[in-house]
């Protein structure tokens, strides 16, 4: 009976055996290249990447991948694409500081999300970074609604740095937490202070339908004022 695979070539690719100790040494070797380029590259974590360091992550993953398993790739050219790369990344690194343009081109810019409490429109229309993620990351900061927030950055390498209000100095604010944010309507139930969910204007509003005096939208959900928990 005929087998259904052709299981040599599919384990082996038709190669020997022996070729397994050549892979392993392969991979040493590409391994141990790729920590010292990191290393050389003064990698910073995975957070704090930014899209020009991606980019050598990235390319060193493809010049050391082929070479460990592929027995027509040898390890010279790879290692020369090392040497290339990190060269490349060192010519980049001397534009960056002698150059403000091509940093600003390269990493972007600082961006503030919240002012006072309140969406920074422009600069959130500007950076592709859903409101759900956002308020996400703001959630990871123990922060219950834009009220306890001065000010909010996404910096250049997507990281978000917040600068709180001090508790006596805390105002009414959007809720970030799913089931109060959820709670939103173009309805106004009952006299209060409300938060727009688009802007994260309040308003202090009585049972009508109401837009924002900000933005014009109409969709509000009620402010809370609650202390941070440390």
């Amino acid at each position: 009976m005929k087998e259904i695979f052709e299981w040599k070539r599919l384990l082996f690719n038709d190669l020997p055996v022996s070729f397994l100790l050549e892979v392993i040494f392969r991979t040493v070797v590409m391994f141990i290249m790729v920590l010292i380029t990191l290393k050389l590259t003064g990698k910073r974590g995975v957070k704090q990447l930014s899209v020009f360091e991606v980019v050598i992550i990235i390319s060193l993953g493809s010049a050391a991948g082929d070479p460990m398993f592929y027995e027509d790739v040898g390890i010279i050219p790879a290692i020369t694409v090392f040497a290339c790369i990190l060269l490349m990344y060192r010519i980049v690194t001397v534009l960056l500081g002698k150059s403000k343009k091509f940093e600003i081109f390269m990493e972007g810019k600082v961006q503030c999300f919240v002012e006072d409490g309140q969406f920074s429109i422009h600069n959130f229309e500007k950076e592709d970074l859903a409101k759900d993620e956002f308020f996400a990351e703001l959630r990871l900061k123990s922060i219950e609604h834009l009220g306890q927030v001065k000010n909010a950055y996404i910096e250049t390498n997507g990281a978000i740095s917040v600068y709180f209000y001090e508790d006596v100095d805390i105002k009414y604010g959007l809720p970030i937490r799913p089931q109060l944010f959820n709670l939103k309507s173009t309805n106004i139930p009952k006299s209060g202070i409300y938060a727009c969910t688009f802007c994260a204007n309040t308003q202090e509003l009585e049972p009508t339908h109401a837009n924002c005096s900000v933005c014009g939208r109409n969709e509000w959900v009620e402010a809370i004022n609650t202390k941070r928990v440390q």
